[in-house]
């Protein structure tokens, strides 16, 4: 009979089932597609880490300089050692410059052993003989070729580090697995000379400082031979006799060369995006929270709407345990439903929200191309979890309250609304405690987890604290309605007072919704202009130079000595600041090493955190080293404290004499003079040039004569400072393509919660509006009317959502990102921000009236009035 009763009223009111089954959908697929599209980038990392690792075991890595070739000769010669050479690098083709190709340089001969499918036997018509003798030889796999319009024979332009390199497609490779055909999209396979000389694996070597060296310090560099090689992939037994020739080849590498398990370098890039992924997800869970509050309000609802019939059924006998598992049944089909409902649009947003976060990864850590939504078990599993949890939760409080009331007092419709006027002063108590246990949790010094709990317990305070808010509000602003609107003013206010279990929650819902929008973009404002005057401070030169990135923030690409020499002696420059940056790996993943000459006013760009400019510039002379804001952070180092840096000549130990504010790169850095470097690193060329314009020459003018000197020689980035400065921040802006979206889509969970309520309230109040129609409402006073009170709960909801995301905005600001990345960013509150929460949450809730103004005023007041 409980079953039936529950399934006919939620076929006869199909517009608020169908509304509860999209909040839970929405905030399931939000949840399940930023989830996915996290899983499917990490996957495919790791798919191409360990496809291009193969059945290597261990690796040979040395410092940024790489490892000398002539040790793969001793391994396998000398040592019998089953080992493959790799160089790796990057290139954009022309014909698509945003598709961004890895390069992969192997000695074919060796492959068979790891890598199969690059193996001469794992291409499909590959002219061996060609592509060892064929300047630019290369293989392509199947698909990336057909996306980019080439053949076996077909010429592919590159772009390397802004220099033209043409490739010779002499064969397609043509894997038998489907793993390994996803792991090799975009890799381009050639012989390790090729690699070496599109990835200036030969190297440089000082040749002298030149006449302009009192302006730069700089050395000038010329080709040199030195063969190089990024890798050395070994295969070692399992074994005692493999653990001996480990051991004996670990003694006998050169200083600066150590040897590594093959997994090494995914499990560091996989912990290194983590925190990325956290804040992610949990920006995701707060359009699941919204979707808990319309949960609650219709679970709340549908009791309060069969109020009549439950006591009805408790007086003939039906106990408290069957109408809570009646509330719990429903609100669990309603999720059900929802969840599978979410799981498909979960999907399909995933699949578009997949390149944002990839994008943004390759941005900000390593390139990774996701081509399809990779359909992970555990993400779909979680989603099923989160719905049909947060559905029972939802359904919690209804289920109580009807179940423990007894039958007379079920009976009398306004009992629920009384109850909640006069728990609402110990509900807002309660939500300040919640509110304060939420702050005492901030003050632990622990994980950004914990602190996203902490978040959680302040959001479920605003909440609980919504309905005696929401009273006085409504109270305060009869009059003003009344003086407005007449006496539909008023009654659109006292409604609101009226259906406080419904209105208060979805008040509640939308607050929290516009809150998160406030504090995200509070937030995002924040770090825009702290790394706006963090630009100011640090590009203090006129002109910078630098080749293309390959890779954004990678850097990787090298100033043809010959045009660095031009650029430094162009007439007008007054100053010339060379910089070479390296990527290191570390026990603790990659780092960036940014070399400089560091003198009094080089080091005086940057802000300290500790340490001073002038003890930083004394210091550099000595060998110091100064570090950035996320580094110390990450690594826990101070100043005083010693860094243990991999070098081409072995471990080097390296003083730290201060710590500076840096916003470019989360990774670390570690600034270093360029004397200092050159003692212990072999030198690659200068990644970039500074150019500081003489007194009274224009820094335009001087930008002209740069790309003037370099025209036909090399393909540089020629900015001026400010061309610089605005390129920076849009780079910033799209970092936070993902996390807008998020927001908007918090938002569409919660305008479809205050539609939900309501048409909730136009089936409750359908008698009430009968009667006034029946005397003499016209249907535009009732619009009037709906529009009046949901303009009052979308005004009310933007005021509650200001203080509220303001403290979301601080926690982000002060605790999420300090313990994420290790960022101080200024607490910067753009009014317009302010002023768009309220704007959006009043409209919000208008657009969401809208329906409900249209069925009230269309509402026969005869049929109406009938008793069911």
């Amino acid at each position: 009979m409980l079953a039936r009763s529950s399934r006919r009223y939620l076929f006869r009111h199909p517009w608020l089932t169908a509304l509860s089954l999209v909040g839970v959908a929405l905030g399931v697929a939000v949840v399940v597609a930023v989830d996915l599209a996290n899983a499917s980038a990490t996957k495919a990392f790791r798919l191409s880490s360990e496809s291009l690792s193969g059945r290597a075991t261990h690796v040979v890595v040395g410092g940024p300089g790489g490892v000398p070739g002539d040790l793969y000769r001793e391994l396998t010669v000398a040592r019998g050692v089953q080992a493959a050479p790799v160089v790796e690098g990057y290139a954009r083709p022309e014909a698509d410059s945003q598709r961004v190709l890895q390069v992969f340089g192997v000695d074919l001969f060796a492959e068979s052993d790891f890598r199969p499918f690059i193996a001469p036997q794992g291409a499909s018509g590959v002219d061996l003989p060609g592509l060892l003798t064929t300047s630019g030889g290369t293989l392509l796999s199947a698909g990336t070729a057909e996306e980019l319009g080439v053949a076996v024979g077909d010429s592919l332009p590159l772009r390397v580090d802004g220099r033209e390199e043409m490739a010779v497609v002499l064969g397609v490779l043509t894997p038998e697995d489907d793993r390994s055909r996803r792991a090799i999209q975009n890799l381009l396979v050639v012989d390790v000379a090729t690699a070496q000389e599109w990835q200036g694996g030969t190297g440089y070597e000082v040749q002298g400082t030149g006449e302009a060296e009192p302006l730069s310090g700089t050395p000038y560099l010329v080709p040199g031979t030195t063969n190089r090689l990024s890798r050395i992939d070994l295969l070692i037994p399992d074994d005692a006799r493999g653990e001996a020739l480990l051991a004996e080849i670990e003694a006998d590498l050169p200083e600066g060369l150590e040897v590594r398990p093959a997994s090494a370098q995914a499990d560091a890039l996989e912990t290194m995006t983590a925190a990325f992924r956290l804040n992610l997800t949990a920006l995701s869970l707060l359009a699941l929270v919204v979707g808990l509050f319309l949960i609650y309000n219709t679970i709340t609802f549908s009791v309060v709407q069969r109020r009549q019939l439950l006591g009805t059924y408790r007086a003939l006998g039906v106990t408290r345990r069957e109408v809570f598992r009646l509330v719990i049944g429903e609100a669990l089909v309603v999720g059900a439903v929802g969840t599978v409902i979410g799981l498909g649009l979960g999907v399909l947003l995933g699949t578009g929200l997949v390149r944002l976060v990839t994008q943004t990864i390759g941005d900000l850590y390593f390139v990774v191309r996701v081509r399809d939504l990779s359909l992970d078990p555990w993400s779909l599993a979680k989603g099923v979890a989160l719905g049909l949890g947060s559905s029972a939760l939802g359904a919690l409080g209804p289920g109580w309250e009807a179940a423990s009331v007894a039958p007379a007092s079920a009976l009398r419709r306004s009992q629920q609304e009384d109850n909640l006027a006069d728990r609402a002063g110990l509900l807002a108590l309660a939500g300040l405690g919640s509110a304060l246990l939420g702050v005492v949790v901030f003050l632990i010094p622990a994980g950004v987890a914990l602190a996203y709990v902490g978040l959680l317990f302040v959001i479920v305070g605003a909440a609980l604290a919504a309905p005696w808010a929401t009273r006085l509000f409504s109270n305060a602003a009869s009059g003003a309605l009344a003086r407005i609107f007449g006496p539909v003013g008023r009654m659109a206010a006292r409604g609101i007072n009226a259906s406080l279990s419904r209105t208060a929650i979805a008040v509640a819902a939308l607050a929290v919704a516009v809150a998160s929008t406030v504090g995200v973009g509070v937030m995002v404002s924040s770090f825009r202009a702290t790394v706006g005057d963090w630009l100011g401070s640090v590009l203090q030169a006129d002109v910078y130079i630098q080749p293309p990135a390959t890779v954004f923030r990678r850097g990787g690409g090298f100033l043809d000595p010959s045009v660095t020499q031009d650029l430094i002696a162009l007439d007008g420059v007054a100053r010339a600041d060379g910089v070479r940056t390296q990527q290191l790996d570390t026990d603790g993943g990659p780092i960036d090493l940014v070399v400089t000459n560091i003198d009094g006013q080089r080091a005086g760009i940057y802000r300290y955190k500790a340490g001073t400019a002038s003890g930083v510039a004394e210091a550099a002379a000595r060998g110091e080293v100064a570090v950035s804001e996320p580094f110390a952070f990450r690594f826990d180092v101070g100043v005083g404290d010693t860094l243990r840096l991999p070098t081409d000549e072995g471990e080097r130990a390296y003083p730290i004499s201060g710590i500076y504010y840096d916003y470019g790169n989360d990774l670390g850095v570690v600034m270093m003079d360029e004397q200092t470097f050159l003692q212990s690193y072999r030198d690659p060329g200068l990644s970039g040039l500074a150019l500081t314009a003489a007194s009274g020459v224009d820094p335009e003018e001087l930008t002209e004569r740069a790309k003037a000197a370099s025209e036909g020689r090399q393909r540089l980035v020629v900015r001026s400072n400010r061309s610089l400065r605005e390129a920076s921040l849009e780079i910033f802006d799209q970092t936070f393509v993902v996390t807008n979206v998020l927001r908007l889509l918090a938002v569409l969970v919660a305008f479809v919660g205050v539609l939900s309520a309501l048409m909730a309230l136009q089936l409750e109040r359908k008698r009430e509006l009968a009667m006034l129609r029946a005397q003499g409402m016209t249907r535009r006073e009732v619009a009037r009317m709906v529009f009046a009170q949901t303009g009052l709960m979308g005004l009310w909801a933007g005021a509650l959502a200001l203080p509220l995301g303001l403290s979301l905005a601080w926690v982000l600001v002060y605790v999420v990102n300090v313990r994420s990345f290790g960022w101080t960013l200024a607490f910067t509150v753009d009014p317009w921000i302010l002023v768009q929460a309220v704007a959006l949450a009043v409209v919000a809730a208008l657009l969401a009236g809208i329906y409900p103004a249209w069925a009230m005023g269309r509402a026969d007041p005869a049929l109406a009035m009938r008793e069911e």
